[in-house]
């Protein structure tokens, strides 16, 4: 008796304590999303690529709103916050529920056009920067130089788990190269290079998130598997081809083989595929030529910005036997051999 007495003594109190927390939490939160009181009108520029928790303390120490901890548990428990770039007209006298709402709605300050713009798969990095260029009124060496700033990519692996230290590499020619999506757009016309760059990150992380497990468990990176992908991208159209397009890289890995793939070479050579490629283009000694002999391995990255069709055929090859293989240019059929003398066959038959 006097021992249940006890357990319902510490059940109590243990009730209470809960209560008590509870009711502080409440009071907390409900105090810290009160307006600060002021009757003022302030400026805030919520800069692209700024992360919630990032605007959440700026807005605090800018004296927009009363608590950045009471904020920032709105925002996370409101999993449709996203907060949006652009500069705001903010008052003093709202409470942090409606100045974070404005925010999450884009109410901007003289709201700009809109360009909507679509980048095709297969295309090469300088393409897309020539696009830019065109529809955003920017200087296209300046995306280049951007794009290719040191600084700017430093702080790219600590913000997506697909890209590592690899875009540092002096090899490549254009450090982004395969890793933005191409896809259908839309920005405000002074959105900047790096706003941009951003977003089409942010796209191919969400297409690479089903495969997330399967490339942190594998013994190529992620700049690896885009590096194949793109290459199957421009070799094969149809998705059948591209898995055993896939399958015959991973062949030739596996033995040590050189890849000996013309579209690595025209890329290596800054030739477009309509082009011809003569003799001191397969020998030319770039690190994405894997037409010449003392490149085995993969080129130093990708060599255009590769579709969700071609990342998946990488991540999900055809099981076959298959060595080579000769893409019909004219007709997009891809012929595949499993021996030499097959290979030179369909060559010939094709030339």
């Amino acid at each position: 008796m006097e021992k249940n007495k006890k357990i319902g003594i510490i059940v109590g109190v243990l009730i209470a304590s809960i209560l008590v927390v509870a009711l502080g939490v409440y009071f907390f939160y409900n105090n810290g999303m009160k307006a600060v009181g002021k009757n003022e009108t302030v400026e805030f520029t919520v800069k692209a690529g700024d992360n919630k928790i990032e605007i959440i303390s700026k807005l605090a120490d800018a004296g927009i709103i009363k608590n950045k901890y009471a904020a920032l548990i709105y925002v996370f428990t409101h999993s449709s916050k996203n907060l949006q770039a652009g500069k705001y007209s903010l008052s003093k006298n709202w409470d942090a529920k409606k100045i974070i709402d404005n925010i999450a709605d884009g109410k901007i300050i003289n709201p700009t056009p809109i360009v909507k713009i679509t980048f095709v798969e297969g295309k090469r990095f300088n393409e897309y920067a020539e696009q830019i260029a065109e529809n955003f009124n920017m200087d296209y060496d300046e995306i280049i130089s951007k794009t290719s700033d040191e600084n700017f990519l430093k702080e790219l692996p600590d913000k997506y788990w697909f890209i590592t230290d690899e875009i540092l590499s002096d090899k490549l020619y254009y450090p982004l190269e395969g890793y933005v999506f191409p896809d259908t757009y839309e920005f405000f016309a002074n959105a900047s290079i790096e706003y941009i760059m951003y977003t089409m990150l942010n796209q191919m992380e969400v297409k690479l998130e089903p495969y997330k497990e399967q490339i942190e468990n594998s013994k190529f990176s992620a700049h690896e598997y885009l590096t194949m992908a793109s290459i199957v991208e421009k070799e094969a159209v149809k998705s059948a081809d591209r898995k055993t397009v896939s399958q015959v890289i991973y062949k030739r890995l596996d033995q040590n083989m050189n890849l000996g793939m013309d579209v690595t070479t025209y890329y290596g050579v800054k030739k477009d595929l309509q082009e011809a490629l003569y003799d001191v283009d397969l020998k030319d000694d770039n690190p994405y030529n894997t037409r010449n002999e003392n490149l085995i391995g993969l080129p130093a990255g990708a060599i255009c910005s590769p579709s969700l069709d071609s990342i998946d055929a990488v991540l999900n090859p055809s099981n076959t036997d298959y060595l080579y293989f000769v893409a019909d240019v004219k007709t997009g059929k891809v012929y595949f051999a499993s021996t030499f003398e097959e290979f030179l066959k369909f060559k010939n038959e094709l030339m």
